[in-house]
């Protein structure tokens, strides 16, 4: 089996995923899934994808993890491993699908307005 990529994103965290047969190590900016995520919390939404199929241990996972919160990279990453498990087997969207996994989180920051202290905090208002 050759390498497959993908790509997962949210708010500003950014995935890019590398999958090949192995024997279920995950490895994120050269470091061990472990070790970048230490909250067992964050590793459980990685593995979520994984786990639903049961092919955690088939495949060895390569990442670049750029931008955004842990929280953030956390999900991105989710969704990238979920779109390279159904480039592998296109038999596995159903199931990921219904689980939310192949949804892209189209939420973002919106931005802060001139004149405001924040995007919709406004200053107090003083008639005279």
């Amino acid at each position: 089996m050759e390498v497959i990529n993908a790509l997962g994103r949210r708010k500003a965290a950014v995935a890019r995923v590398f999958v090949s047969e192995g024997q279920g190590k995950i490895t994120i900016n050269k470091r061990d899934l472990e070790v970048y995520f230490p909250s067992s919390i964050l590793q459980y939404i990685v593995k979520q994808p994984l786990n639903k199929l049961g092919v955690a241990e088939k495949y060895d996972i390569r990442v670049n993890l750029d931008g955004g919160g842990y929280k953030g990279q956390a999900e991105a990453l989710r969704l990238a491993i979920a779109r390279a498990l159904v480039k592998i087997n296109p038999e596995d969207k159903s199931a990921l699908k219904a689980e939310g996994f192949l949804t892209r989180d189209a939420r973002e920051v919106e931005r802060k307005k001139p004149g405001q202290p924040k995007a919709r905090k406004h200053f107090q208002f003083s008639k005279r």
